[in-house]
Parts: C-alpha cells; sequence; structure tokens
C-alpha cells in the first residue's frame, strides 16, 4: 500500500510545472505559446527573462530530488524496497512530463531528471551534470547537451552501482528524455536547432494585459 500512495504522491509533485508558474509570477507569456512551447527552463530563457528561467530550473529540479530524497530518507521506516525508490523516480519524471494539472502539457524532463539523479546519489547527478555542460558548453545546443546526457546515466549508475532496481528507472528515464527531444533530433540534422540564449520574438511580456 505503501508503494502505491508514494507513487501517486510522486506523480502529483512531479506535475506541479514551474515554467508556467513562474512565467505567470514574474509576468511573462505562458511558455506552452512561443518558442519551442515546451514548458521548460530552456523556453522560459527564450523569453529574455533569466531570472524566471533560473527559478524554473531550481524548482523542477527540487521536485525531482525531493519525491527521490522523501522515498528513501523514509524508507525503512515505510518498510519500502528499492523497486519502490524506482518507482517514485520514474511516477516523478513522468509527472513533469505530461501533468495533471496542465491538461498533460509537460516538459521534456532534462531538470527534473537531474533532480531525480542527484536524489538517487550525489555523485550520480554531478557527473551527469557535468556531461551536459561540457557538451552544452562546446556546442551551444542545450538539447543535444540532453541527449548525450541522458545515454551517459544509465553508464554512470552501472559503473557506480551495478545492476541495481534504480537502474530501470534510470534507462526509463533516459529513453523518455530522447523520445521527448525527438523533434529537436530532426532539427540538430537539418542545422534548424535553436542555440542557448537566444530569445523567441513570440515572448511577449503579458503583465499588465
Amino acid at each position: 500500500m505503501n508503494t502505491v500512495w508514494m507513487t501517486v504522491a510522486a506523480y502529483l509533485i512531479g506535475s506541479i510545472s514551474f515554467a508556467v508558474i513562474t512565467s505567470r509570477l514574474f509576468g511573462i507569456a505562458d511558455p506552452r505559446t512561443y518558442g519551442s512551447k515546451n514548458p521548460g527552463a530552456t523556453n522560459v530563457l527564450r523569453s529574455g527573462n533569466k531570472a524566471a528561467a533560473i527559478v524554473t530550473l531550481l524548482g523542477d529540479g527540487a521536485k525531482g530530488w525531493l519525491a527521490v530524497w522523501l522515498a528513501i530518507r523514509y524508507q525503512e521506516k515505510l518498510n519500502i524496497g528499492d523497486a519502490t525508490i524506482a518507482l517514485v523516480a520514474i511516477a516523478v519524471f513522468l509527472g513533469h512530463l505530461w501533468p495533471v494539472f496542465f491538461r498533460f502539457v509537460g516538459g521534456k524532463g532534462v531538470a527534473t531528471a537531474l533532480g531525480v539523479l542527484l536524489g538517487l546519489n550525489p555523485w550520480l547527478g554531478l557527473a551527469t551534470f557535468v556531461t551536459w555542460l561540457a557538451v552544452a558548453f562546446a556546442f551551444r545546443y542545450s538539447s543535444l547537451a540532453a541527449l548525450v546526457a541522458a545515454l551517459f546515466a544509465p553508464f554512470y549508475y552501472g559503473l557506480l552501482f551495478g545492476m541495481e532496481p534504480q537502474l530501470l528507472a534510470v534507462f526509463v528515464m533516459s529513453a523518455l528524455l530522447v523520445f521527448r527531444h525527438s523533434k529537436n533530433i530532426s532539427n540538430l540534422i537539418a542545422g534548424k536547432e535553436s542555440r542557448l540564449g537566444s530569445k523567441s520574438k513570440d515572448a511577449v511580456k503579458t503583465k499588465g494585459k
């Protein structure tokens, strides 16, 4: 029973879209209406509001970390196994991708996935983040950095911890990240992908309207 309610709770936590909430608080356009139409930190950055993008990034990452951290923190008290922690990790990630509070229109999950990895193990999260940072710095494509980091995350987990239930969760997240970036992959191949920091003309301010 604990496994069921913890998984549902994790999904609901993941369903909190910080991109949408933060954009409303900062008085900028809904990120689902401009750029990639993805409610995530990278698209919020296209509005030109760096503060809103940072808050979105931290919020989306924090919810992934919190759900997993709580599951691990109370693992013994609630008598749950590693399989439940793996389910919690997947559930909070799915909540971000398909949030029940926002008509199942969610982001691509990069920040939330990083939060989940940090929750599973700080070294795992750090290794994945450094990979993303290196690729993003070298090529200036957030999507490419996310794809490379997603491919390396399961490798890092297996290298650090071997075959454990959480490895399956990391594999699932990595596969979904690649799937959610399918359009970006096409744009990268066609040379049409937007670089980090580029602004969208459609991201008009809505405050006061």
